[in-house]
């Protein structure tokens, strides 16, 4: 089993993402399929589990609690607050020193636990200067309700802001072949500042999978339809490239979506992706992708093969990405 830090914390190199089992990729499992799916990250090593107050609304964190309470002590446990349903319904990024305590007090009754290993600022609250959000999550440090800091969907240069006000643990990007912003400046500053890089949707949000997506066939409540690069042509163009995908997967002697997460591992010793999945054998095969390794000539074919260049459609659309505070490509 391979591990990797966040901050002084060890965890397993593969976390598990908690949030497809309540939201996002289609109907949420039920109940008892999603204690089990949860039960099944802990016994085959994971350590580090990964939800938020906006998944379900709140049922992924509650569902944490009622499923794992009990093993508390056998994982890292990292939430989020600052983007969350309001009281009529609507999703709302608010980050003002209140709302993120008073968001921790009902994630740590949701979860039954008193303490969050690590707790993170969801989205940057363009109205609150990140110094004020910081200063409320180093209160809820000292108060000793949560261990470490992170930050989620943020700049190299507000990730340096938000450092020099308390130390950071970990910075939450989107990052995959087919995402690749953080290498403008984000991946970088986190390997200056010593804090853990934790990639979202390293598999694509199921692209660089055995089973990817295909033009039709999205379950209902899927957010991905919304996304440019799962519609029309641009789906149809990111799938093509997964022919020669496989071609390197099989030379790795590895899945698609093991290829994926050893990619990320290979980018330095301070990447911690966090796939996520409804499937135990998916789980399963995601948490073996630790123990593969590539060579750097697969790694050379794989750069330059998929990368900003070669897929086609952004990953949210224009007003999603106007609520984001991460570099882009020209």
């Amino acid at each position: 089993m391979h591990t990797r830090f966040i901050g002084s914390s060890e965890v397993t190199a593969i976390g598990f993402g908690c949030m497809s089992i309540s939201h996002a990729y289609g109907p949420p499992l039920e109940k008892a399929e999603a204690h089990k799916v949860l039960h099944r990250a802990l016994d085959i090593g994971h350590t580090f589990l990964d939800t938020a107050a906006l998944y379900g609304f709140g049922a992924n964190e509650e569902l944490l609690g009622e499923a794992l309470s009990a093993r508390r002590n056998e994982y890292f446990l990292a939430s989020k607050c600052g983007l969350f349903k309001d009281s009529e319904g609507k999703r709302e990024i608010n980050a003002s020193p209140d709302v993120i305590k008073s968001t921790c007090e009902d994630s740590l009754q949701r979860l039954k636990t008193d303490f969050i290993d690590l707790y993170y600022l969801h989205r940057l609250d363009k109205q609150v200067p990140i110094e004020e959000s910081v200063g409320a999550l180093s209160d809820l440090v000292k108060e000793g309700k949560i261990g470490q800091i992170g930050l989620s969907e943020v700049s190299a240069e507000t990730l340096r802001k938000a450092h020099a006000i308390h130390p950071v643990g970990a910075l939450q990007n989107e990052y995959s072949l087919l995402t690749r912003n953080p290498e403008i400046a984000s991946l970088q500053a986190c390997k200056e500042l010593g804090v853990a890089f934790v990639p979202f949707s390293p598999v694509s949000r199921g692209l660089l999978t055995d089973q990817p997506p295909l033009p039709g066939e999205f379950p209902v409540g899927d957010i991905r339809p919304n996304m440019p690069r799962f519609q029309g042509e641009a789906l149809e163009h990111n799938l093509s490239l997964l022919d020669y995908y496989s071609v390197i997967a099989e030379k790795a002697g590895c899945s698609r979506a093991q290829l994926a997460l050893a990619w990320l591992l290979a980018r330095g010793e301070h990447v911690i992706p966090i796939p996520g999945t409804t499937s135990i054998p998916h789980m399963e095969e995601n948490f073996a992708a630790g123990d593969v390794k590539l060579d750097e000539e697969i790694i050379k074919e794989l750069d330059n093969h998929i990368n900003q260049n070669t897929i086609m459609g952004e990953r949210y659309n224009k007003a999603t990405m106007a609520e984001i505070d991460s570099e882009n490509f020209e």
